[in-house]
Formats: structure tokens, C-alpha cells, sequence
């Protein structure tokens, strides 16, 4: 009975002590999992500016406005001030964007990463590693449909289901 009891406690300290899985975002955008690729070639010098939401990942039920992004700073030390729809929801962000790797950023908490930006650097796309939301920011009028169907396919390559992708 002894040894009942004890390999019981044994059981349930071992089940206390496992790892919990990481809390996921409530949508993902993105297959769990699947390989994800930041710009490595990014050019933060040249990110600076205003830039307006062209696209976003809307989940279903979700509406929003298209919003938009002013990036400043220096490239040591962007900073951030934006009205964006992010899964369907209008988010309000100030503060400053952190690089953390290459094409990497960390933004009120969560990583941002740029997985791709024209050569002119007229269009971002970005997303997250937790795949909770994905959008184009876009410069200089209306987003033509070449570099949205760039970003669409840059987005298919890093797991994202492009079929809730919405343009605005």
C-alpha cells in the first residue's frame, strides 16, 4: 500500500512539473508549425514614413477600417504610431519597435516580422511567427495589384492561408 501511495505522488508531481503547451493565438492565419522567413536584406534606414493598410488577414465576423502607420526614428530606434485592422479588429499601437533580428521587430509584445518588401520600398508585408494576424502596409496611393499578388504568394510560401486575406 505503501509503495501505492507513493508512486501515485510520484504521478502526480511529474504531471504538476510538465511543460504546458504555449497558449496560441484564439485564430491562426498561418499553419502551426510551418517555416516562417524574415527579410534578412532589410534596409531599416528606409522604413521610416507614412504608410497606409492595404491588406489584412480578417478572421470570420471580423470588420474593420483600413488603417494606417507612421514609422520614426532613426534605425536604432524606430518608433511606431498606428490605427490598424488586425484580424478583423481596429488596434491602436504607440510606442517603439524594437529590432530583434534581422527583418525582425517587437511591437507591443508580440514579434512583427517584415517577410517582404518591394525593392523600392513602396510595400511591406508582415506577419507573426503565432500566425494571429498578417497585413500589407503600402505607400504612395493605392496598392497595385502586381505587389499585392507579390505579398499574397510571399504570404502562402511563410504558411499563411491567403483566403482570408483582404484587400481594401
Amino acid at each position: 500500500m505503501h509503495k501505492l501511495i507513493l508512486a501515485l505522488g510520484l504521478l502526480l508531481l511529474a504531471a504538476c512539473a510538465a511543460p504546458k503547451p504555449p497558449a496560441g493565438p484564439a485564430i491562426a492565419f498561418r499553419a502551426a508549425g510551418a517555416p516562417m522567413w524574415s527579410n534578412a536584406q532589410l534596409d531599416v534606414a528606409r522604413l521610416p514614413g507614412r504608410w497606409r493598410q492595404s491588406a489584412s488577414f480578417v478572421a470570420q465576423g471580423g470588420t474593420c477600417t483600413p488603417g494606417g502607420a507612421e514609422i520614426g526614428g532613426m534605425p536604432s530606434a524606430l518608433t511606431l504610431v498606428a490605427r490598424l485592422c488586425l484580424a478583423g479588429r481596429e488596434v491602436k499601437l504607440s510606442g517603439p519597435m524594437q529590432a530583434v533580428g534581422p527583418g525582425r521587430f517587437r511591437v507591443a509584445g508580440q514579434e512583427w516580422w517584415v517577410i517582404w518588401v518591394d525593392t523600392d520600398y513602396r510595400t511591406l508585408a508582415i506577419g507573426t511567427p503565432s500566425g494571429a494576424f498578417g497585413f500589407i502596409l503600402n505607400r504612395g496611393g493605392a496598392l497595385p495589384s502586381d505587389r499585392l499578388n507579390a505579398a499574397r504568394e510571399i504570404f502562402d510560401f511563410n504558411g499563411y492561408s491567403t483566403a482570408r486575406l483582404t484587400a481594401f
